[in-house]
């Protein structure tokens, strides 16, 4: 081989090199732009809210062209909802679906966890998808640092049990499972049972092993949990029209550009959407699971449970925000 053409070899495989290496560094590079998020709620991959997440999940990679990739934990894995605010808080973790336990970081937010608070969903929905709503996730923002995206419906919550309960005296000395929030506490109380607060992951063992008596939460979620395995009645009590949120660590939320921000919102609408629309149809499932169990559906008269709440209602008002419950009271029928 020539000088010549000794050289132009060379040449060549430096182009080439130069190349390989240029191709690896944009891979390296794209790898390394890809921000992986996590979102941790916790209820049984067969619930209406991992369903959703999954969707919100999708749409947020679809939307930023991948350079936001979201993983999913359910059934309690990254901890219970405390354990998931407290998270979103020093931004361990991105997202999560919360509900009634954020009245522990924004007191407001306990004013909706009274019992026989909302007529009906439309009521419901009147006044999280309203000015109101967005004022009260704006102050959640100011307070806990937890930025709230959406607010995604709930069927009503229900009370299962294995004693017959058709009015308030038959609650009495009943072990009823609810969650840690002072309304919820309060008004069990009121209505005569013995109520525990614990993590929902230990419900089903509890009620099974006689710690626990029953539970109240929307009949999907339940079954979701297999609770028709260790329960008799499905009480319609309707005494709770609800919601979860779909929420995000404002550590993480600043850490996005603003078109990833952007698409991060509209994710969470869209989802929000296709939650709203399956929700109600798992509670028709859920019905048809209890009965298919064996499970005996109780309807009773709610009037008596509505009173027995009232000075509750008074009570946490007074407390934590009498204007936000008599905005709430002057949206009714």
């Amino acid at each position: 081989m020539n000088k010549k053409s000794f050289m132009i070899s060379v040449m060549v495989m430096a182009i080439w090199i130069t190349g390989c290496s240029s191709s690896a560094s944009s891979f390296d590079e794209e790898k390394e732009d890809t921000t992986t998020l996590r979102l941790g709620h916790i209820t049984s991959e067969d619930d209406a809210w991992h369903l959703a997440s999954i969707r919100f999940a999708d749409l947020v990679e679809e939307k930023t062209n991948g350079s936001v990739e979201v993983e999913l934990y359910p059934n309690s894995t990254l901890g219970g909802d405390r354990d998931l605010i407290e998270g979103m808080q020093i931004g361990s973790i991105d997202f999560a679906l919360v509900a009634g336990v954020m009245s522990n970081f924004h007191e407001s937010f306990a004013i909706l966890e009274l019992p026989y608070l909302f007529q009906d969903e439309e009521h419901l929905e009147q006044f999280l998808y309203g000015e109101s709503g967005e004022k009260l996730q704006e102050e959640m923002l100011g307070e806990t640092g937890v930025r709230g995206l959406e607010f995604w419906m709930r069927a009503p919550r229900q009370l299962t049990t294995n004693t017959l309960v058709e009015k308030p005296e038959d609650l009495h000395g009943e072990q009823i499972r609810v969650p840690n929030i002072e309304a919820s506490v309060q008004g069990w109380e009121a209505m005569g049972a013995n109520p525990i607060s614990m993590d929902f992951g230990e419900v089903y063992s509890s009620l099974q092993t006689g710690v626990l008596d029953g539970q109240e939460n929307p009949t999907a979620f339940a079954t979701s949990s297999q609770i028709q395995e260790v329960q008799d009645y499905l009480v319609m009590t309707d005494h709770v029209f609800g919601y979860v949120q779909l929420t995000m660590s404002d550590q993480t939320y600043q850490k996005l550009n603003e078109d990833e921000q952007n698409a991060v919102e509209e994710a969470a609408y869209e989802a929000r959407e296709y939650q709203n629309e399956i929700v109600f149809e798992e509670e028709e499932q859920g019905m048809q699971e209890m009965l298919d169990a064996g499970v005996e559906i109780v309807e009773i008269d709610q009037e008596p449970f509505r009173e027995a709440v009232q000075p509750v209602h008074e009570e946490i008002a007074d407390k934590y925000d009498r204007e936000l419950y008599e905005e709430i009271i002057g949206l009714r029928d």
